[in-house]
């Protein structure tokens, strides 16, 4: 399972992006491999609010139904925080003070930890921080 980040949504849906083409790279050859993706819906509700202030609205509801088309096909996992995950990620968020981490990132890492996931579709150097490595085009996975 591999956790998607605000950063490499973002990435993909913005063509301007400093990662886009490495995005789309790793996204076709996650598609291709069936590798099953896993966010969560504060990952979600970072990526529409950024693409709503940075692109525009069109962009991010384009973005809610391809999240919406691929969470049908079942390759992808929204996980919702719930209480025991939130009062995880604040756990996190208070014992990292000296990094610049947002409560997603937080949110984040708690999941990460709950399901065992060690790689992350983000451009988050933060990921590698918590263990979590970044996936990449020339990854070992091609």
């Amino acid at each position: 399972m591999i956790f998607v980040d605000t950063g490499a949504l973002i990435a993909l849906a913005d063509r301007k992006d400093q990662y886009h083409s490495e995005a789309v790279k790793i996204y076709t050859r996650l598609k291709l491999r069936k590798e099953h993706l896993l966010l969560t819906d504060y990952v979600i509700d970072e990526t529409v609010t950024r693409l709503r202030y940075d692109l525009n609205h069109l962009v991010a509801s384009k973005f809610l139904d391809f999240i919406e088309r691929v969470e049908k096909t079942g390759v992808m996992t929204i996980e919702t925080i719930n209480k025991a995950l939130f009062q995880k990620a604040k756990s996190i968020f208070r014992k990292y003070d000296d990094s610049v981490l947002s409560f997603t990132d937080c949110a984040s890492f708690a999941v990460c930890k709950k399901h065992k996931i060690s790689e992350a579709f983000a451009f988050d150097r933060h990921f590698t921080m918590m263990g979590i490595s970044l996936l990449s085009s020339e990854s070992r996975h091609s």
